[in-house]
Order: C-alpha cells, then sequence, then structure tokens
C-alpha cells in the first residue's frame, strides 16, 4: 500500500534498503534480524520488513536508531500510523546530536502533517506545526523543513505565516526548480496549499521538450499512465489519439507517461501509432513519476485544472470529454479575466 498522492507529496523520505547505517544494532541476533529485514524490503515485503525491524530494536534493547528510522519510514509507507509514531517518538527520546534531534523531530512533523490530510484534522496539524517549530529552531533555513511548515500553517488558515515560509523557499531554492516553482505558487495563493495538489515534478519528453507541472499553470494537463505491454492501454490509444487532436490548440496539454523498460520498443510504438502528443519514458511502476502519483494499475489517468488542482483520477478507459471539456472553459474564462485585468492597468 502506497499513500495517496495528496500525502506523497509530503514526503518522510523514499524506503531505503542500504544497510543498517551508523547507529545500527549492536547485539548480534539483531543484526542479524535486521539484516532480514532489509532483504525483506529488497522484495517488498514490506510488513514482514516492519516486524523483523521492531524484533530487531527489541533485541537491540530498544537502543537501535536505525531500526526505529526503518520503522517510521516503512510504517508510513504501508499506511501504519500507530506503529510509526510510536516509533519516531522512542527516536525523539534516543537520539543525542542536536542534528539528530531535529531530524528526528521533522520526521515526527511529516507524519503528522500526513495524518492529518488524510483524516482532515486541525489537532494534527497543529501538533505537525509544534514538531516542525523545533526542528526549524537548530536550522531556521532547512529548505525541505520550511516546506512542510508552510503547508501545516496553509492547512491551519494561518495564511500570511504559511506565505512568509513559502516565500523563504523560493528565496532559497533554486530559481526554475520544482521547489521554488512550487513555493511561488503557494506563496501567492496559500489557499491551494489546502487543495489536492497534483505532485509538483519536471521531466524532459521525447524530442527534448522541458515539461514541469507548475510552469502549465493556466491549462489543463491531463497525464495518462501507459505501457506497449498493456492489452488495455493499446486499447485505449485510439480515444487518447481523439482527445489529443480534438482540443488541439486549447488550453489542454496531454501528457502519456509510458511504464516500459524497453526503450527501443516504446520509441517505435508512438513512431508507429503516431503519438504526437508529449511522450515520456518513466520505466516501470517504481520510476519517479510513477510513484509521485502512487500509478498500481494502467490505464491510469489524472485529470488535472489550470490551478494545478487534481479533479479526476481514473483506472481504465473510462470517458474523460466531459471533464475536459468543462475544465478548458474555466481555463478560459480564467484566461480571459487576467487578460481584462491586465489591460486596465
Amino acid at each position: 500500500m502506497r499513500f495517496p498522492i495528496l500525502v506523497t507529496a509530503i514526503a518522510i523520505g523514499s524506503i531505503g534498503v542500504s544497510g543498517q547505517g551508523t547507529n545500527g544494532p549492536t547485539d548480534a541476533k539483531a543484526q542479524k534480524t535486521y539484516a532480514e529485514a532489509v532483504q525483506a524490503m529488497r522484495v517488498r515485503q514490506y510488513s514482514d520488513a516492519l516486524d523483523k525491524f521492531k524484533k530487531a530494536n527489541k533485541q537491540d534493547g530498544g537502543q537501535c536508531s536505525s531500526c526505529l528510522t526503518q520503522i517510521v519510514s516503512v510504517a508510513s509507507e504501508i499506511g501504519d500510523f500507530k506503529a510509526a509514531d510510536s516509533a519516531s517518538k522512542d527516536l525523539i527520546g534516543l537520539v543525542h546530536t542536536p542534528e539528530e534531534v531535529a531530524k528526528a523531530h521533522y520526521q515526527r512533523g511529516v507524519l503528522l502533517l500526513q495524518q492529518g490530510v488524510l483524516k482532515n484534522k486541525s489537532s494534527l496539524f497543529a501538533e505537525a506545526s509544534d514538531e516542525l517549530k523545533t526542528a526549524l529552531a537548530s536550522d531556521a533555513k532547512n529548505v525541505t523543513w520550511l516546506y512542510a511548515q508552510g503547508i501545516a500553517l496553509a492547512r491551519l488558515k494561518q495564511d500570511d505565516a504559511a506565505k512568509a515560509d513559502f516565500q523563504q523557499v523560493a528565496d532559497l531554492s533554486r530559481p526554475g526548480g520544482i521547489t521554488h516553482s512550487r513555493a511561488l505558487r503557494f506563496a501567492a495563493r496559500p489557499e491551494l496549499a489546502r487543495e489536492r495538489m497534483a505532485p509538483a515534478f519536471a521531466l524532459t519528453a521525447e524530442g527534448g521538450q522541458r515539461v514541469s507541472m507548475d510552469d502549465l499553470g493556466g491549462k489543463v494537463v491531463l497525464i495518462d499512465f501507459w505501457a506497449t505491454w498493456c492489452g488495455p492501454c493499446r486499447e485505449a490509444l485510439p480515444h487518447m489519439k481523439h482527445i489529443a487532436q480534438k482540443f488541439a490548440g486549447q488550453p489542454l496539454v496531454v501528457l502519456s507517461v509510458s511504464l516500459d523498460t524497453d526503450e527501443q520498443k516504446w520509441k517505435n510504438f508512438v513512431a508507429q501509432n503516431e503519438m504526437t502528443w508529449l511522450q515520456y519514458r518513466d520505466g516501470g511502476f517504481d520510476g519517479p513519476i510513477s510513484r509521485l502519483f502512487n500509478v498500481q494499475a494502467i490505464p491510469h489517468t489524472f485529470t488535472i485544472d489550470s490551478d494545478g488542482v487534481l479533479q479526476d483520477e481514473k483506472i481504465g478507459d473510462d470517458y474523460i470529454e466531459g471533464k475536459l471539456k468543462k475544465l478548458i472553459a474555466q481555463a478560459r474564462e480564467i484566461q480571459e479575466a487576467r487578460g481584462v485585468e491586465q489591460s486596465s492597468k
């Protein structure tokens, strides 16, 4: 199980399988159990890995900070908030250096923020903000932590404070980068941080065109996850081609994201089927864009409005033209209104 895309946009961090780290277990039995947990993660047996990390920590006398860190990460991934929060509290009490303590508070803050989004509970946002504030006391210019705090404050409807944090993130980030663009959008309109925003991403499509989610503001975006080996995807192709042709020249961007591993096979298929709209190969369900959008089955489409808010999500080839017509009309109205506003200045 993965968190919904709204939550993965505020990620604790991807699950790692690199090993036990500098503060791994010291007990021999715990080390063996930890190694078994890492192996379980490599084959995506996350529930088994979680149980083994818990066992390793217990065998190590509850003093294994790497075990606890992995418990938080794995439990978050599979949606076990109780286990994740318990481990995050234990970790805060176990680590010693100011840097480790700050990181532990940030980790728990994001965990609470994720749960607040899922449950829409202001008390969780408030607790998350307190944890993030504690982390920022040690590193006031940490862009990742500031961004998370901005989300928490926006969710609490403390918009002036949220604006300030998002603006600071933008000031500290690389101009034109993903974080910079999203922070600027939220600084201008913090209410968007309360919406189900499409994840921020940037990619280079086939042909060399650079595509960034936050640079597509003002346009409706249709993202189609597919693969050449997927029968239903091939059946849906004429419909997708029809949409791309029908709405050509209108404020709509169609982006097809392939899960193919064979690049040449994918390129040949795209050329043979005259798929002239934006094409990108993500390489599988564990590709960066697929993970951002929590794609676990294809064909899978996402319809995003001109503000970047996710409006529709479909698995299969359900009819989406009606939704697109409505969103494109809204985008045109917004463009016209902004044009009138600019001309009056």
